[in-house]
């Protein structure tokens, strides 16, 4: 039980659409008879927004996310890396309470990704935004939270901190998920204040 609070409003029973909550999944939904621009500056569209600042705003998000060469193409014109960045920007331009990011990453390329996670966390520190980013890949945990929540099969197994949970790991999952190359784990037991190991391993 609780509540759910964003930007100090409990939304619990909100619908979803007045939230003020951008989502950004790992399937691009983009409209296909829409270009870039458009897809980029529809929920803009939608709130009557004046015209100045969504061009205003689809410019700079197309920056962070180097569209700028792309906003009059179509979806199908586009690779997947790309058409992701457009997913993406068109969260961006939202400006909202919170960003919910859901493995935005996954289809694009090593290189874009580790720029993108850049680009992602200076967005977070400019906007001084909450955002929930969801992820399997530790490493994207590690470089972009203030906070991480690790989850295992539905069951939180830790909350803190990177460093928090890369020097203190709660439990023996968090030990074996956090870091690369992954913790190694040694089964022992302690005695006289000493760990001893069947190896015949001692430590003080």
């Amino acid at each position: 039980t609780g509540e759910i609070r964003i930007g100090g409003r409990v939304v619990d029973e909100m619908p979803a659409k007045s939230r003020d909550i951008a989502m950004v999944f790992q399937s691009y939904a983009l409209y296909p008879h829409m270009s870039v621009a458009d897809n980029m500056s529809f929920a803009l569209r939608l709130a009557k927004v004046p015209r100045e600042e969504i061009v205003s705003r689809v410019k700079a998000a197309a920056e962070i996310l180097g569209l700028q060469d792309l906003l009059g193409r179509m979806p199908r014109q586009l690779s997947g890396g790309q058409r992701q960045r457009v997913a993406m920007g068109r969260a961006i331009v939202r400006a909202p309470s919170a960003f919910l990011f859901d493995e935005p990453l996954s289809n694009l390329d090593a290189k874009l990704r580790v720029k993108m996670r850049a680009e992602i966390k200076k967005l977070h520190q400019r906007l001084g935004r909450t955002s929930i980013y969801v992820t399997h890949d530790q490493t994207e945990a590690m470089t972009l939270a203030d906070r991480i929540v690790v989850l295992n099969k539905g069951r939180i197994e830790q909350i803190g901190t990177p460093s928090e949970l890369y020097e203190k790991p709660a439990n023996l999952f968090v030990a074996g998920f956090i870091g690369s190359p992954e913790m190694n784990l040694i089964e022992g037991r302690v005695d006289n204040g000493a760990f001893e190991a069947g190896s015949g391993l001692r430590l003080p």
